[in-house]
C-alpha cells in the first residue's frame, strides 16, 4: 500500500501543485513573521545591553502616557557628582535625552524620519557604549554647534557646515553642523542630533541645572545590583527610579514591543486567511481526486485492502503534500523575512539580514501548521475515499457526492446558522460594549461555519438565478456552463468559500469603517466649532511659542489652547483608573459644543473641578459634587470636586476613559511643564476664514510640523486614520483572492480532467474551441460571483451587527458602501475570467479522439 501511495501521489503532482501553493502561503506567514520578529528582538536585546549603563538613575513616572503631553520628566544634573562619590562608582554622568524634536534644514523641511520614529535630542556625552561614533568633523562647542547621525545626513543631504533648525519644547533656534557621527551598532530608525551638555540643558530643557538621567558605570569587581543598592541608598529608594543595565534594557525593549506585535500581528492574519481559504482548496482538490480515482480505490479493496488502509493511504498523501508545501513555505518565509529586513532598512531601521534569527521554534511550528493544515483538510475526503465499494472497479462510477442528499449539512447548517442569528441578535440588543463585542465574535464565526456547511444548499436556487441570462446570451453555450456549475453542489460550494471568506470579511469592515466615518463626520459637524484647529502632523505637542505666535497673527480672534496628560483616578467603589485626561482654556464653549446632563463648561473648567462623563460616573458611583483623588505624572495628587457630568460620544474626543478634563490652570498647578497639543482658533470679527487661514500660515511657514485645519482638513484627517485599517482589510482580501484564484484554477482543472471524455464527445459534435473556453469562463464566472454574493451578503449582516457595537461608543451613523459592494461583484467575474484562463485552454488544445478513446 505504501508503494501504491507513493506511486499516486507522483502521478497526480501537477494536479496537487496548486494545493501545496497553498500550504507554502500558509506556512510562509507564520515562519516569516516568527523569523522576523525573532531577529528584531535580538538585534535590539543587543543594542539595549551593550548600550545601557550599568545602572541608569531617572525620574520616577508611575503614569504611563498613551498620549503625549509633552512634558519631559527631569532631576538636578547635581545628582551626577553626588552618585559619583558613592562606593563602587567608577563614574556617573548626566544625561539629556529628549524626543519629539523638530529639526529643519535650510529649505524649512523636517530631517527626521517620515516613518513615525521619532527625532532625538542628546548631549554629546561619548563612552564606549555610544551607540555612535564621531566619523567626520569635531564635537560641538557652544550653544550654535551640533552633529547629526550620518543616516539622516545622507536621506536629507545635509553636509558640514549646513544650518539647522531645532524646534525643542523651551523654543526654536538655530544651530550649525559641525560633525557626523554614524552607528556603530543598529539604528533603531530614529534622528539623533547631538549638543554639546550645557546647550542640551538650556535648549532642550530650558533648565541649566536639569538632566533627564544619570548613568552610573561600576567599578571593578562590583556587580550591577549591588551598584543599583548602593546608589539607591545614597539618594534614597522611593525618590527616583533605579534600573540596572539589564532591567533598562528589558524596559526598552517593552517599550518596542507594541511596535513588534502590530507587526506579528498583521503577518499572523495574513497567515490565519491563507490556512482558513487553503483548507477549501486542499478538500476539494482531494475530493474530486477520490472522485476521479473511484475505480482505482474500488480496484485496491478488491484486491485485499480494507478500509483502513486506503484512509490511510489518503492521508499520507496528503501529509507528503503538507510536507513539500511545508517545506517550500518554511524557504519562502525566509525569503519575505529577509524582505521585511530590507523594508525596514528603507525606512530607517537598520537590521543586519546576515544575522537572520532562525530558532527552533520556527521550523517546527512551519511543519505543525503546513501538515497539519493537510490532515485536517483531506481527513474527510478520506473518510469517504475509505467507504468505497470493491465493485465500483467493474463499473463507470460517476463522481462521488453528485447525487448525495444534502439532508445532514441542512439539518447541521440549520443548527449552527441558529445559534450563530441568536447571537448576532444578542450583540444588537446589548446595552454594554463589552458583552456586544463577545456576542459579535461568536455570531461571526458561527455564520460563517452554518454558511460553508449549507453553501452547497444554496447552490443551485442562486446560480439559477446568477446564470439566468446565459442562455439568451450565449445560448447553448451559456446553458451547458450553467448546468456544469450546477453538477456538483459540493464542489462548486467549496470552490465558493474559498473566495466567500475574504468577501465576507472586506464587506463587514467596509460597512463598520464606513459607518465610522459617517459616524466621526456628523460628531465634528456637531462638536467642533472653532474655525480652525492648529496642530501638529503626528499629534505630538508643540511648544509654547507656537502658540504666541498663532495669538499674534493677524485676523486671530480667539485661541483656545487644549492639551493632555495621563491622570490615574481613585473612585467611590474603589476602583483606581488610568487615562488621559483632556485641559482647556476657559472659553470652551466658543470653540466647541458639549452636551451637558449636569453642570456646564464653568463648572467643569473651574479651579479645582474636572467633568467627567455621565455613564462612566454612573459606572462607578460618582455624582456632581463627588470628590475624587486624582494623581498626575511626577508624583502630585490632588483632590478635584466633579463640577459637570457629559453626554459624551468617544467620538467627541474630549478625554478618553471617563471623559475627564479640567481647567489648564488646573492641570498647570500639579503637572506644569507640558506642552499645546491643539489650538482652536476663531477668526476676529471683519476677518474671512480665507483670510485667517493664509495669516496662519504664513505665521506657521517657520514650524513644518504643525498643520492648519478646518474643518473639512479635520474630516479627512480623521478618513485617513480609519483608512489604515481599510487598507489592512483590503491586503488580506488580495491573499484571499490569490488562494481562490488557485482553488477555482484548481477545480477547473481536475474538472476538464474529469469531463475529458464528454469534452470529446462535445468536439465531435461540432463545438468549437473557442465555444468550449468560453463555456469553461462562464462556469468560472457563475461560481465566482455566487462566492462573492454569498461573501458580501454575509459580510453585510456582519457589518451591521458592527455597526450596533459601535453605537455604544457613539458612532451611530450607518453607511452602506454600495459602490465598493458592486466593484467587488464586477471583481469577482473577473477574478472568474482570469481564473479560467489556463483549464480552458488546456481543453480546448486536447486532441478529439484521445478524448473520446479517454476512461
Amino acid at each position: 500500500m505504501l508503494k501504491a501511495t507513493l506511486r499516486s501521489f507522483l502521478a497526480h503532482k501537477g494536479r496537487l501543485l496548486l494545493s501545496a501553493l497553498a500550504v507554502l502561503l500558509s506556512v510562509a506567514f507564520v515562519a516569516g513573521s516568527l523569523i522576523f520578529s525573532d531577529t528584531v528582538s535580538r538585534t535590539f536585546d543587543r543594542l539595549f545591553a551593550s548600550t545601557a549603563a550599568d545602572v541608569t538613575v531617572s525620574p520616577k513616572e508611575d503614569l504611563d502616557e498613551a498620549v503625549p503631553s509633552g512634558r519631559t520628566a527631569t532631576l538636578p544634573a547635581a545628582l551626577a557628582a553626588r552618585v559619583g562619590r558613592v562606593d563602587g562608582v567608577a563614574a556617573a554622568r548626566a544625561e539629556v535625552d529628549v524626543d519629539g524634536l523638530t529639526v529643519a534644514d535650510e529649505d524649512n523641511e523636517p530631517v527626521g524620519p517620515t516613518t513615525g520614529a521619532p527625532t532625538l535630542g542628546t548631549a554629546w556625552n561619548p563612552t564606549e557604549r555610544s551607540p555612535v561614533e564621531l566619523t567626520s568633523g569635531h564635537a560641538p562647542r557652544g550653544p550654535a554647534q551640533a552633529l547629526l547621525d550620518s543616516e539622516t545626513a545622507g536621506r536629507k543631504d545635509v553636509r558640514i557646515g549646513d544650518t539647522l533648525t531645532v524646534i525643542a519644547p523651551p523654543g526654536s533656534f538655530k544651530v550649525r553642523v559641525v560633525g557626523i557621527v554614524t552607528f556603530t551598532t543598529t539604528n533603531p530608525g530614529a534622528a539623533l542630533v547631538f549638543f554639546d551638555t550645557r546647550t542640551a540643558q538650556t535648549k532642550l530643557l530650558g533648565s541649566p541645572g536639569g538632566a533627564t538621567s544619570i548613568s552610573v558605570d561600576a567599578a571593578d569587581g562590583v556587580s550591577d545590583d549591588q551598584l543599583k543598592q548602593r546608589v539607591s541608598a545614597a539618594l534614597g529608594a522611593h525618590t527616583y527610579d533605579f534600573r540596572t543595565a539589564g532591567e533598562q534594557a528589558e524596559s526598552d525593549v517593552e517599550q518596542l514591543g507594541g511596535f513588534l506585535d502590530v507587526i506579528k500581528y498583521v503577518m499572523v492574519g495574513f497567515a490565519g486567511i491563507a490556512v482558513l481559504v487553503g483548507v477549501f482548496l486542499i478538500v476539494n482538490t482531494f475530493s474530486m481526486l477520490i472522485a476521479q480515482r473511484t475505480r482505482e480505490l474500488g480496484l485496491l479493496r478488491a484486491l485485499g485492502a480494507d478500509r483502513r488502509q486506503v484512509r490511510r493511504s489518503v492521508l499520507v498523501e496528503a501529509l507528503l503534500l503538507g510536507l513539500v508545501g511545508s517545506t517550500l513555505g518554511l524557504a519562502a518565509g525566509i525569503g519575505l523575512a529577509a524582505g521585511l529586513i530590507e523594508l525596514m532598512g528603507l525606512l530607517g531601521m537598520n537590521i543586519d539580514a546576515g544575522e537572520m534569527v532562525i530558532g527552533w521554534v520556527t521550523p517546527v511550528t512551519a511543519y505543525v501548521v503546513g501538515l497539519g493544515v493537510t490532515f485536517v483538510a483531506a481527513y474527510l475526503p478520506a473518510r469517504r475515499a475509505a467507504g468505497v465499494s470493491p465493485m465500483a472497479a467493474l463499473s463507470d462510477a460517476e463522481v462521488a457526492g453528485v447525487g448525495r442528499p444534502l439532508r445532514m449539512r441542512a439539518v447541521a447548517g440549520a443548527v449552527v446558522g441558529a445559534a450563530g442569528a441568536a447571537a448576532l441578535a444578542g450583540c444588537a440588543a446589548s446595552t454594554r460594549t463589552s458583552s456586544a463585542a463577545s456576542l459579535l465574535g461568536l455570531g461571526v464565526v458561527l455564520t460563517l461555519i452554518a454558511t460553508v456547511i449549507a453553501g452547497p444548499l444554496l447552490v443551485r436556487p442562486v446560480i439559477r438565478v446568477l446564470g439566468a441570462a446565459f442562455p439568451a446570451l450565449f445560448g447553448s453555450i451559456g446553458r451547458m456552463s450553467q448546468r456544469n456549475a450546477l453538477r456538483n453542489p459540493r464542489r462548486t460550494g467549496a470552490t465558493a468559500a474559498a473566495l466567500m471568506v475574504g468577501l465576507a470579511l472586506v464587506g463587514g469592515m467596509s460597512v463598520a469603517s464606513a459607518s465610522m466615518t459617517r459616524s466621526f463626520d456628523q460628531q465634528i459637524d456637531k462638536t467642533l466649532g472653532a474655525d480652525f484647529v492648529i496642530q501638529n502632523t503626528n499629534f505630538l505637542p508643540f511648544p509654547k511659542e507656537v502658540t504666541e505666535e498663532v495669538r499674534g497673527t493677524d485676523g486671530v480672534g480667539l485661541v483656545v489652547r487644549g492639551r493632555f496628560t495621563p491622570v490615574a483616578v481613585r473612585l467611590p467603589d474603589g476602583d483606581r483608573v488610568e487615562t488621559t485626561a483632556a485641559a482647556y482654556d476657559p472659553r470652551l464653549d466658543e470653540v466647541a459644543n458639549i452636551t451637558y446632563v449636569r453642570g456646564d463648561s464653568a463648572a467643569a473648567l473651574a479651579d479645582g473641578r474636572l467633568a467627567m462623563d455621565r455613564d462612566f460616573a454612573r459606572d462607578h458611583g460618582v455624582r456632581v459634587g463627588s470628590t475624587v483623588p486624582v494623581e498626575f505624572q511626577g508624583g502630585r495628587s490632588a483632590e478635584l470636586k466633579v463640577g459637570s457630568l457629559t453626554d459624551q460620544d468617544s467620538a467627541e474626543g474630549f478625554g478618553t476613559q471617563g471623559g475627564l478634563y479640567f481647567g489648564l490652570a488646573t492641570l498647570e498647578r500639579y503637572a506644569p511643564g507640558g506642552q499645546d497639543s491643539a489650538l482652536y482658533v476663531n477668526a476676529a470679527p471683519g476677518t474671512s476664514d480665507d483670510d485667517l487661514r493664509a495669516s496662519l500660515e504664513r505665521t506657521l511657514d517657520p514650524y513644518p510640523q504643525v498643520q492648519v485645519r478646518d474643518l473639512a482638513d479635520y474630516k479627512q484627517l480623521v478618513h485617513d486614520q480609519i483608512a489604515v485599517l481599510l487598507y489592512l482589510v483590503y491586503a488580506l482580501l488580495g491573499l484571499a483572492i490569490i488562494i481562490a484564484v488557485l482553488g477555482v484554477v484548481n477545480t477547473l482543472a481536475l474538472s476538464v480532467v474529469e469531463r475529458t471524455r464528454e469534452i470529446g464527445l462535445l468536439r465531435a459534435i461540432g463545438l468549437a474551441r473557442r465555444q468550449l473556453r468560453r463555456m469553461i469562463r462562464l462556469e468560472s464566472v457563475v461560481i465566482a460571483v455566487f462566492g462573492a454574493v454569498l461573501g458580501l451578503a454575509l459580510g453585510l449582516v456582519w457589518g451591521v451587527c458592527t455597526h450596533q457595537v459601535l453605537a455604544l461608543q457613539g458612532m451611530t451613523a450607518l453607511a452602506i458602501p454600495w459602490g465598493t459592494i458592486v466593484a467587488v461583484v464586477i471583481g469577482s467575474a473577473v477574478v472568474g475570467v482570469v481564473a479560467a484562463l489556463l483549464p480552458a485552454l488546456r481543453a480546448s488544445r486536447m486532441n478529439v479522439l484521445a478524448a473520446i478513446a479517454h476512461e
